[in-house]
Order: structure tokens, then C-alpha cells, then sequence
């Protein structure tokens, strides 16, 4: 066979092999719905007011006294707590799903910010307010914990410190939380997508993935809500809400 020939079968035989991995690798994404997007192109009719639109709503008036604590600011959503808050602000909206995913773009603009992510279903009883689980997004780390069988888990939330003291708490709440380290830089925004599958959730920021975490909690079979908890500030844009199809 003369080099011609050979490089020629080569060739066609690599990109063969490319074409069938490419139709591999396309085959185990799975396919998704778009359940809500907001771009937060908007502005509020009264400045002094927290108007987000839609069916967008937070903890301020219970929590901050009312106080305006997010902002539609320059076609993106600015969060900051205000003095008088008892509690980090919660920013929230209704989803739906199992597994699914969560794309955003976010600034932390001070290196004591954190953006968490919070998955709720308020018709779970087992836990305090519904929470399931977090993912948090510091200047220096990705933290992703399960609160069903962790912190917020009421047998553990509602123990006595003796009953504290013999399950070991401490730890058995450290054991439902992983944490990555990372750099941020707090000048630029960062794009995040967090893949909940199962009892799974994959982080990725800027196109590279940062961790997994698995845990029961994760596998709860209805995420009802998503919550931002902002104990400082941060800035978020351009989210999209997607359900996995079955």
C-alpha cells in the first residue's frame, strides 16, 4: 500500500471515530426544558421600592423592616442587606423539578460576599422551612451541603445539647458538606451552571468545573423553590431555570 493510501485510510478511519464519540458524548446530555429566564431588563416605577416583577419576592419586609434590600440596577439584580436585617436577604422564585439546572451570571464585588443558592420544598416537613440543600459561591470557595439530613434537619435542629452531645452533631453536620477551593476575581462577572441529577449536584463557573457533591438530600424528588441568601451583597443577571427530561 503506498503512503498515499495509508495516510488517506488513516484519516477516514480517525474521523470516523471522531463522528461516533461526538454522537456519544451528544446522547448522554440530557434533553431539558426552559421553565423560567429572567434577563432583569427592567426598572422599577418607584426607586425607593423593591418592585422585581413577576412573581419574584423577598424576606425584606419580615426580616429588614421593610427596608429595600434589592435593586434593579443597570438591567441587573443587585442584592445588599441593610442594617437592620436579622437575616440574610432571601430572594425568591418558584421552580419545579427533580433534577435540573441553574445558569446565572454573578459579581461579588467585596471579598466577604457570598451568593447562595438554596433548594426548597416547603411541603417537606422534616426540615425547618423547607430547606434541602445549598450551593454557595464565595470570592474563594464553591460549598455545596445537604440540609435535609443536615443542619436543618429538625431531629438534629430541635435536639437538646445532651442529645446534641451524643449524636455527635459537629461532625455528622460537616460530613453532609463539601467545599472547593477557587479564586474569583471580584471584578468581573462569572458565569455558574449547578446540575442537580439525582442525588448529585455538579458545579461549574466560567466553563470549568469546579466539584460534585452527592447526598440524600440532593435526591429529594421535588425542588418547589429557589432562594438567594445574600448575607452581604452580590449581583446576579441573565438566569435561566432548566427541568432535565425524563
Amino acid at each position: 500500500m503506498s503512503v498515499q493510501r495509508w495516510l488517506a485510510c488513516f484519516i477516514l478511519v480517525s474521523l470516523s471515530s471522531v463522528a461516533v464519540w461526538s454522537d456519544d458524548q451528544t446522547s448522554n446530555q440530557p434533553t431539558r426544558t426552559l421553565l423560567f429566564s429572567d434577563d432583569f431588563n427592567r426598572e422599577e416605577s418607584d426607586e425607593s421600592q423593591e418592585e422585581l416583577g413577576g412573581t419574584w419576592t423577598t424576606s425584606s419586609a419580615t426580616r429588614a423592616n421593610g427596608n429595600k434590600q434589592v435593586d434593579l440596577r443597570d438591567n441587573t439584580l443587585h442584592i445588599y442587606i441593610h442594617e437592620s436585617a436579622d437575616h440574610a436577604v432571601s430572594v425568591r422564585h418558584e421552580i419545579d423539578f427533580r433534577d435540573g439546572s441553574v445558569e446565572l451570571r454573578f459579581k461579588l464585588e467585596n471579598a466577604v460576599d457570598v451568593l447562595t443558592l438554596n433548594f426548597v420544598d416547603l411541603k417537606c416537613k422534616t426540615v425547618h422551612a423547607g430547606h434541602l440543600f445549598n450551593v454557595s459561591m464565595a470570592t474563594n470557595y464553591v460549598a455545596i451541603e445537604d440540609l435535609k439530613t443536615g443542619v436543618m434537619n429538625l431531629a438534629y435542629r430541635d435536639a437538646s445539647k445532651a442529645d446534641r452531645a451524643k449524636l455527635d452533631l459537629k461532625n455528622l453536620i460537616w460530613s453532609k458538606r463539601k467545599k472547593f477551593p477557587l479564586q474569583l476575581d471580584s471584578e468581573t462577572w462569572h458565569s455558574a451552571i449547578i446540575n442537580v441529577r439525582g442525588d448529585t449536584v455538579d458545579v461549574s463557573i466560567d466553563g470549568q468545573s469546579v466539584g460534585s457533591f452527592s447526598a440524600i438530600g440532593i435526591a429529594h424528588p421535588t425542588k418547589t423553590m429557589l432562594r438567594f441568601l445574600v448575607p452581604n451583597e452580590a449581583v446576579i443577571d441573565d438566569l435561566k431555570i432548566y427541568s432535565f427530561d425524563s
